[in-house]
């Protein structure tokens, strides 16, 4: 029988965030403020977003991002979701490509969403904000937050 799941072990969560921005030889445009049309600048969401999160959003020069590690432990209690090989697809496809795809089911919001939501949940408390607030459709950011 072939491997099918792959499973990376709690020892190899992340430390780091990768931030793609901070390589990309043509940066994307800046995010603009919608009342002065001009670049935004993290504290311009700060009433919407913890400092933590906004400083984050528009960094575009740290291609590393540390972990905190109490996020790290929360990870722990889901992560890693299994990535799983799509032989069956491969072979409909005739590609001589491996096709893999990372189950989420196993996540308890359903969904990749619980990663970022811990985070910003993290992030939130440690600035001293009691009270989050969120929309969501299908529910599973929602959930996530919550």
């Amino acid at each position: 029988m072939r491997q099918k799941k792959y499973m990376l072990p709690e020892s190899e969560i992340p430390t780091h965030y990768f931030n793609i921005q901070a390589i990309m030889p043509n940066k994307p445009l800046p995010f603009l403020h919608p009342a002065t049309k001009q670049p935004l600048k993290p504290e311009d969401l700060y009433p919407i977003f913890c400092k933590a999160c906004a400083d984050q959003e528009l960094n575009q020069t740290d291609e590393w991002i540390p972990i905190p590690e109490p996020i790290r432990e929360q990870y722990a209690a889901y992560r890693c979701t299994p990535l799983v090989r799509a032989y069956e697809l491969e072979a409909a496809l005739g590609t001589p490509a491996h096709i893999y795809f990372k189950n989420e089911s196993v996540s308890p919001a359903g969904s990749h969403k619980l990663n970022s939501a811990i985070a910003q949940a993290y992030y939130a408390k440690e600035q001293g904000i009691t009270n989050l607030t969120t929309e969501t459709g299908a529910g599973q950011w929602g959930g996530a937050l919550s």
